[in-house]
């Protein structure tokens, strides 16, 4: 091989190293400190990152109805990912969704795996609308039925569990 071709065989191996340690380092530290893991198959899974916790409660007389670890979407960047590329979802855990104001929401499934009962929740954090056993990967809208400030995405089925249903509240606290 002459001088020439080894140097640019030289060339294109460096300009491949650095795409990929310029892929690693993207996609190990965008977001919110996640880090996301590539399974065998080679599919994204980002791991689970408890930053607080959630409490339903019951309408009528208050009483808590179940309490999750959540997850805090709560920039642009982070609402718009959401739980998309999860392949998993602890049982007990949910993504919240804090909204800049409230109002009409909508949102769908694309590039999202788990099957979610999407919860839209009112100023006064009372669920308003609940869009149970979402379709994975589609990309219609669930919309809420009223204005929203907050959304929570749990497990399918997660809400009939429980015995979650419109009108119950929920209040949360975020780890600092």
């Amino acid at each position: 091989m002459s001088q020439k071709k080894k140097n640019k065989r030289n060339i294109y191996l460096v300009i491949l190293l650095i795409v990929i340690v310029g892929l690693t380092v993207y996609y190990t530290q965008r977001g919110n400190g996640d880090t996301e893991i590539f399974t065998e198959s080679g599919v994204m899974d980002i791991p689970f990152n408890k930053q607080g916790e959630l409490f339903f409660t019951n309408q009528q007389n208050r009483d808590t109805l179940t309490v999750i670890d959540i997850e805090v979407a709560d920039s642009d960047q982070l609402r718009a990912r959401g739980l998309m590329y999860r392949r998993s979802l602890p049982e007990n855990a949910g993504m919240l969704f804090i909204q800049t104001r409230a109002e009409m929401q909508s949102f769908w499934m694309k590039n999202t795996y788990i099957p979610l009962d999407i919860l839209f929740v009112n100023a006064g954090k009372e669920i308003v609308t609940i869009h149970a056993n979402t379709t994975p990967l589609k990309e219609w809208n669930y919309a809420s039925t009223q204005p929203a400030l907050y959304v929570v995405e749990v497990n399918a089925g997660f809400a009939d569990r429980y015995g979650i249903s419109i009108n119950d509240k929920i209040e949360f606290s975020i780890a600092k």
